[in-house]
C-alpha cells in the first residue's frame, strides 16, 4: 500500500513541497546568515525598493529584505502549521478512537460534544481568545488553533473506528477477553493511519492558514516573524496601492503553495485508496490510449 501510494505523482510532487517548505523552516535562518542578510536590518539606501540583484525579493517601506523575511518566516509559519496540525490530530484520533469504540453514553455525550464545537465558528472564537492576551506569542496561537480545529478529525475518526468495531477480528478479540485499550491502539490504529496521516497533512495547512488570517486581521506577536505577519505589514502600510507587489506576493504564494500541495497528497490518496474512483481513472486511461492508437493508425 505505502509503495503504491508513493508511486501517485500527485501525492510525490504534494510530499515534495511540503518537505521543501519544511526544508527552509530549518535551513532558512543558516542560509539567510550565510548570504549576511538578516530581517531586522534597516538598508537606509534601498526603502521601498524593487527586487533587484541585492535584494533579490526586495525590500519593504521599513527598508527591510523581504526575502530575508521570507526565510526567517518560514519558521514561525511552518511551527505554527506543525504544532496546531499535531495537537488536533492527537486529540482528533484520542477522542474519534475511543467514542467510537466504547459506544454507548460516552459516544452520545462526544457526538454533542462535536456537533457543538463544529457550529462555532473557529477564527471568531480565535480572535477573541487572542484579543484577552496581550502578548500572544507563535507557540500559544498553534495551541488556540490545535484545540479548536479537532472536531471534524474527531468525527472521520470516529465513524472510521465504528466501522472496524464491527470486523470479525475485532469481534474475535473481544471474544477472547482481550483488553480495550489493546485493541484499540494494536488492531484499530494501524488501520487508520492512511486517514491519520492525510488529516495531519489538512491541519498543518489549516493551521498555516489560521496563523496568517490572524496575523492580517492583526493577532500576533507584531515583533515575530511569519508569512502571515509579512502579508499583515504590507496591508496595513499600504503595499497593494503603492505597486509593491514584491512584498506580499513571495509570503502569499508560499502559503497557497502549501495549501497546493495538501490538495495533490489527498487527491492522490483517494486514487489509491478508493477503488471506484481509482477504476474509473484506469478506464479512463484505456480510452484515452485506444483514441491515441486510432489516431495513430490513420
Amino acid at each position: 500500500m505505502r509503495l503504491e501510494v508513493l508511486r501517485s505523482w500527485k501525492v510525490r510532487s504534494g510530499l515534495i513541497i511540503i518537505a521543501f517548505s519544511i526544508l527552509i523552516a530549518v535551513f532558512g535562518p543558516m542560509i539567510s546568515g550565510w548570504l549576511d542578510l538578516s530581517p531586522r536590518r534597516i538598508n537606509y539606501d534601498a526603502i521601498g525598493a524593487p527586487p533587484s540583484l541585492n535584494h533579490w525579493f526586495g525590500t519593504t517601506l521599513g527598508g527591510h529584505d523581504v526575502f530575508a523575511q521570507m526565510l526567517y518566516g518560514a519558521r514561525g509559519s511552518v511551527f505554527v502549521g506543525l504544532l496546531a496540525g499535531t495537537i488536533s490530530v492527537v486529540i482528533a484520533v484520542v477522542v474519534g478512537t475511543w467514542s467510537g469504540y466504547v459506544g454507548g453514553a460516552l459516544d452520545r455525550f462526544t457526538v454533542a460534544l462535536i456537533n457543538v464545537l463544529m457550529t462555532m465558528p473557529g477564527l471568531a472564537v480565535m480572535f477573541i481568545i487572542a484579543g484577552y492576551i496581550r502578548e500572544t506569542g507563535m507557540i500559544l496561537i498553534a495551541i488556540v488553533i490545535g484545540l479548536l480545529s479537532w472536531p471534524g478529525g474527531a468525527r472521520v475518526i470516529r465513524a472510521q473506528t465504528l466501522s472496524l468495531r464491527n470486523r470479525d477480528f475485532t469481534a474475535a478479540l473481544r471474544a477472547i477477553g482481550e483488553k480495550r485499550w489493546r485493541i484499540v491502539i494494536v488492531e484499530i490504529l494501524p488501520h487508520l493511519m492512511g486517514v491519520v496521516s492525510a488529516m495531519f497533512l489538512s491541519a498543518m495547512v489549516a493551521g498555516i492558514f489560521a496563523e496568517a488570517s490572524l496575523a492580517f486581521l492583526g493577532i500576533g506577536n507584531v515583533d515575530g516573524v511569519s508569512w502571515g505577519m509579512i502579508i499583515s505589514h504590507a496591508q496595513t502600510q499600504g503595499a497593494i496601492l503603492r505597486g509593491m507587489w514584491w512584498w506580499f506576493l513571495p509570503p502569499g504564494l508560499m502559503i497557497a503553495l502549501i495549501g497546493f500541495a495538501t490538495a495533490m497528497v489527498n487527491f492522490g490518496l483517494d486514487e489509491v485508496t478508493n477503488p471506484r474512483l481509482n477504476a474509473r481513472l484506469a478506464a479512463l486511461t484505456r480510452k484515452f490510449e485506444a483514441d491515441k492508437r486510432k489516431k495513430a493508425t490513420r
